[in-house]
């Protein structure tokens, strides 16, 4: 009978601490994780979150990814393109679509035209007339007709945190599998990109805080998810920003992380508001009655888009401008329209962006409402529209979040394939039986005994076990370099379980059990202490690149040593004796 010691409780408290953090309940959850919700859609405004679980949309149970993939056409099979004709005073218009992709003020004067209209040959400014052969005399026609025509789809959905019901022309939310446990895959296993990137300046510790700060805020606000920004140095001291981004390319992460974003707003020299919230209370963004695309049209090389958004200044930048502008003369333009004798440059990382005329009526005033425009140009229609749309996001996320405090170069950019990490993956789980198995034959050969040989299997699964319960604890990503410290844990593991038996059975006649175990741990600290020795440099080696492998390395040899070991050799000393 084997008695429970102390150091065997704790081997079985940790055992039990590392089932709930990994919290395997995913393999018994069904549904499927709301991903991402649309800012001001229908979804968000019923009280969708990121986070939920869907369990039934419109009476259909959704157990899995499957059940929803095959719902989908099922709830989308409404939702076809409407063939829009469009009268205004400038003649009939037509294109596909699911939404009217327009606006109108109380004149029915046409606003923030979409895509589709756009290029179909509808301006802004124009009245509008008629939709689909329905004369429009007012707002309310307008709005009876968009309603009436715009496919809409009613969805019901059923979540575990509550029912949430609405209409919508378009599925505005996003889901995936529900994970099944709370470890994390590392970029290596789920594919992305990868930047090491070096500020032009060695930086404090602070210095370096908020570099990464700024750069999650930028990330965030462009709309990325599944993002890790550490910091990193080299064995020679050089610090670096490590960037891991899940489900992007790798021009796409150069273009947000590759320039500083340095806005600046200037009337001549003179620089009257600045990028980030010190001089930037708010910026309009998908919002089409303040951020739009609101002017294509054909130029000498191809196409010329421009778009336009409203931000709010603070009163400190406010009034700036307004001394600026005070000291300004006013000219008369050749349509008649007066202006100050200096334009507003708009300067993104010392390149002028665009340069806006300044109305007389502006002069010396304290304007907390600003219009920001800019250009976007391509071959074709479509693509010059698609530029505008690009530059316009990048420059609101700049305006937003401020320029990045320093310089950045990338020293390195990796692409990950995710179908490399998943058939590593498959290949190490099969590993792991192989290895599994032959241990326990050379083990059981070795001593003919198969108690000492399903001992040691069964710490080492413990062992394993409770390392990957610490990685779910405190977040860490499993990459291929984190994986391989297991396996190197594993290897040191089975030679430290090894010299335990083999003192306790081999040596009988020299020492007690008792002094024959504590001979067995001194071996066993001495090789616990060069492991983590030789771990710390790797550490920092590579600006870190290798830190999952060190960290779970010394973590592997340290449950090892403190937990698994100590427990198993409480369990030896008692199969000796008897």
């Amino acid at each position: 009978m084997i008695k429970m010691t102390f150091k065997i409780w704790v081997l079985i408290f940790f055992l039990v601490a590392s089932l709930i953090a990994i919290n395997p309940t995913g393999y018994f959850q069904s549904g499927v994780l709301v991903k991402t919700v649309v800012s001001d859609s229908a979804a968000s405004e019923s009280g969708m979150i990121k986070g939920e679980i869907i369990k039934e949309i419109n009476g259909n149970a959704v157990k899995s990814m499957d059940d929803y993939i095959k719902l989908m056409p099922e709830l989308t099979e409404n939702l076809k393109p409407v063939n829009w004709t469009i009268e205004t005073e400038e003649g009939t218009f037509e294109y596909s679509g699911l939404n009217l992709e327009m606006s109108v003020d109380e004149n029915l004067t046409i606003l923030n035209v979409g895509k589709n209209a756009l290029i179909s040959g509808i301006t802004e400014n124009s009245t509008l007339e008629e939709i689909n052969n329905k004369k429009i005399e007012s707002i309310d026609d307008f709005d009876s007709a968009k309603i009436e025509i715009e496919p809409k789809i009613e969805l019901k959905i059923t979540t575990n945190k509550g029912k949430r019901t609405f209409h919508a022309s378009s599925i505005d939310f996003t889901v995936s599998s529900v994970p099944k446990t709370n470890l994390k895959a590392g970029l290596d296993l789920q594919g992305g990109a990868r930047a090491l990137v070096k500020p032009e300046k060695k930086l404090s510790a602070s210095e370096m805080r908020d570099l990464i700060e700024v750069t999650k805020n930028r990330l965030n606000v462009y709309g990325i998810a599944d993002i890790v920004v550490r910091s990193a140095s080299d064995l020679s001291g050089n610090d670096y920003l490590v960037v891991e981004v899940a489900g992007v390319s790798p021009k796409e992460l150069e273009e947000l992380i590759g320039k500083q974003g340095k806005f600046e707003a200037k009337i001549g020299n003179e620089t009257v508001f600045i990028g980030g919230n010190k001089d930037i209370t708010s910026v309009c963004r998908n919002d089409a009655s303040c951020s739009g695309i609101r002017e294509c049209q054909q130029s000498s090389d191809g196409y010329y888009c421009r778009f336009e958004f409203v931000i709010y200044l603070s009163e400190s930048a406010a009034k700036r401008q307004a001394n600026v502008t005070s000291t300004l003369s006013e000219n008369l333009t050749a349509s008649g329209d007066r202006i100050l004798s200096k334009p507003l440059d708009l300067v993104l990382d010392d390149k002028n962006v665009d340069s806006l005329q300044i109305d007389s009526d502006l002069k010396g005033n304290v304007a907390t409402q600003i219009m920001i425009r800019g250009p976007g140009t391509g071959k074709t229609q479509i693509e010059a529209y698609q530029n505008a749309e690009a530059s316009m996001k990048k420059l609101q996320t700049v305006l937003i979040t401020g320029s990045l405090p320093y310089k950045l170069e990338i020293v390195k950019l990796d692409n990950i394939s995710p179908l490399l990490g998943k058939e590593f993956v498959n290949n190490l789980f099969l590993a792991a039986i192989a290895a599994a198995v032959t241990v326990f034959i050379i083990v059981f050969a070795k001593y003919r005994a198969l108690k000492y040989a399903l001992s040691i299997i069964i710490t080492v699964a413990s062992e394993i076990f409770i390392i990957l319960g610490f990685a779910a604890l405190i977040r860490w990503n499993l990459d291929l370099a984190s994986i391989a410290g297991i396996i190197a844990t594993i290897g040191t593991g089975v030679d430290a379980l090894v010299i335990i038996v083999d003192e306790s059975e081999f040596k009988k006649v020299q020492y007690s059990i008792k002094e024959r175990i504590k001979r067995a741990f001194s071996i066993i600290f001495g090789a616990f202490a060069t492991v983590v020795v030789a771990m710390i440099p790797l550490w920092w080696a590579g600006a870190g690149m290798m830190r999952g492998f060190a960290l779970t390395t010394i973590a592997g040899v340290s449950i090892g040593v403190f937990i698994t070991r100590s427990a198993f050799g409480d369990f030896i000393r008692q199969i000796a004796k008897e």
